[in-house]
Parts: structure tokens; sequence; C-alpha cells
């Protein structure tokens, strides 16, 4: 198949993405937080593509991506009432709210639950797909399965080019990390991925207790221990370890300190890239720094451990998965 590189600021473009989706065939799409993989959520034939176009097990749910909340009752069965005004606050954007879903949502899209992930996001190109298209999407990340997470068109291309229909270039995404994922009960939130949303955030967001378990076995996209991983081995490192290895020449260093900075800065040809210190540009570049690095085909990509501090429990959830140690 050959994939179509479409332009998210044409119209035409977007309207021949949208055909393309109501047609049954997949599309890459931008949204705020990673590129996603999307089909007709409404069309079984079609999601079961994504499956095949990842590599991706048909047991994992995938997140249905909405145009607006008048479709919350559409997908999901009896959302508590005081849902609804929190998502006027929180919608569009990083927030999958898991559900029980209406019988006629086919399993396909659910990992055969009975329960669907539901968000609104607020990237403007793939919000006017949605709405050109009249179109509900499930859209999973764009990548291969359990492999490293695409924030631009380029690594979309990469590892989906000529397996998708067409991929619709939005440009860099804005925030770098997949949602925060919630289950949504009466009397409780339960966290079941970190996301750019943090537990402050969500605290503030909803009128009950929001729970965050240090561990979970329930099915949900990115909740395999191996997941966001790029061809070469990742490997997290203190800053004394990176420093008393001296330069490698079979290393590409992932750093932000400026205690490595200066150490590096002292070595000759070192293959490194910096890292912006905030949590909000440390997350927007990860994946894209991390593709970067996976290019140099070097034995191993050494990170220096990010901060343990509040706003990072994203970024540390998918370093984790990502290494090896």
């Amino acid at each position: 198949m050959k994939t179509e590189y479409l332009n998210a600021d044409s119209p035409a473009d977007l309207s021949r993405a949208a055909h393309w989706l109501k047609h049954g065939e997949l599309v890459a799409v931008p949204t705020e937080t990673v590129y996603g993989l999307a089909a007709d959520a409404t069309n079984p034939t079609a999601v079961e593509k994504i499956f095949e176009a990842k590599g991706r097990p048909k047991n994992h749910p995938l997140i249905t991506h909405i145009r607006d909340l008048d479709q919350l009752d559409f997908w999901a069965q009896r959302p508590p009432a005081w849902l609804y005004p929190v998502l006027e606050s929180a919608w569009p954007g990083p927030l999958t709210v898991v559900l029980r879903k209406q019988p006629w949502v086919n399993p396909v899209v659910t990992g055969g639950l009975d329960s669907i992930g539901l968000r609104m996001p607020s990237h403007p190109a793939l919000m006017n797909l949605l709405n050109i298209g009249q179109l509900a999407v499930a859209a999973p990340s764009a990548n291969l399965y359990q492999q490293l997470t695409p924030t631009s068109p380029q690594q979309v291309c990469a590892a989906l080019g000529g397996r998708i229909a067409a991929i619709l270039d939005g440009g860099r995404c804005q925030l770098g990390t997949e949602s925060t994922i919630v289950r949504i009960s009466d009397n409780e939130v339960r966290v079941l991925r970190a996301g750019p949303l943090q537990r402050r955030e969500l605290e503030a967001l909803f009128p009950v207790p929001v729970v965050v378990p240090e561990s979970h076995q329930e099915h949900v996209p990115g909740n395999k221990r191996v997941h966001y991983r790029p061809r070469t081995p990742v490997y997290l490192k203190s800053r004394n370890e990176i420093m008393s290895a001296g330069k490698r020449s079979d290393l590409v260093h992932l750093y932000f300190s400026d205690e490595l900075s200066q150490w590096a800065a002292e070595q000759d040809d070192l293959q490194a890239i910096v890292m912006p210190a905030d949590a909000a540009g440390y997350r927007h570049a990860l994946y894209a720094s991390l593709y970067q690095a996976d290019q140099h085909q070097a034995g191993a990509i050494w990170i220096e451990m990010p901060p343990q501090a509040e706003g990072w429990d994203d970024i540390w959830d998918r370093l984790r998965r990502a290494t090896l140690s």
C-alpha cells in the first residue's frame, strides 16, 4: 500500500483523510499528546486493521476519540452526573475516561472488555477532521507494538509507511506523552496510566477521591512492562555512573543537569542530546530525543535519571518501560 502524505492545514487534505476513514482505511493523525493511528470506531472491520498494522494483540483496548461532549452518552452507559461539568472543564485535552460501554459497541474497540476509554482531543486538525467526517475514531499510538511512540509525522512514516492509507501531517505534538487514563466510578477516580495531567490537577478537577495505585493489572493502553522502546537498548543511569564510565564511543547520552553539561563539554565528540530540565520541556522532547538517539545505531542509550519530583510521574513511567534496567 502506498501511504499518502496529507497536510493538516489543507481543507482538501482533511476531506481526503475523512474519505479514507469513512471507507474503512487507517490514517495516522496528530493529537496534542502523540500521533494516533485512527480508524472509524463504528466500523469493526476498519478497527481490526489497526491491530494488523501495529502487530498489536487484539485483547488490548483502544481509546475512542470523540468530537463533543454530547457523544459521551452515545458510547458510555450512565456516567455519573458529576462527570459532565468536570469534562466541560477538562475537555478537549489529554484526559481519557474509562466508563461502562454501551451494549452496541463492538468488543474489537474495547479489547473484549465491558468498558470503553473516551477522550476529546484538543489538536485543531484532528477536531476539524472529526467534524468534517462526523466521526469518532479509535486511535492508539501510531507505532509498531511496544516500540517508540511517535510525536512527529516523520516518526510515523518510519514505522508505518506502506502499512496505512495516509499520514495527516500536523507538525510536532505539543505535549509529548500519551493521555492520562482514569477509571470513573460513582465514588472515586482511579488513575490507570500516568500522563500530562498530574495528580494535583486531577484532584482539583474531580469532586470525588483520586486514587493513584503504585501498580495495577487492568488492561489499558501502555500497561505493559515493555513499552515505548526504541531499537537501541536504554538504561537509566545516575550522574556519577555516567561520569565514572567516561567517554565511550558505543553510547549515546541523554542528560539535563548542569553537572553533566560541564562534564560533556570536556569530552571530545561525545554522542549526546541535551534534555530540558523542566518537566513540560522534558516531556515534549522525550520521544523525539529517543528517536534521534536511536538513529545513531549505538550500542546503548544512557539516560540521566530525571528528578523524582511532582510533575514527572508520566516521564518516569515511560522511561521505566523503555529501559532494560
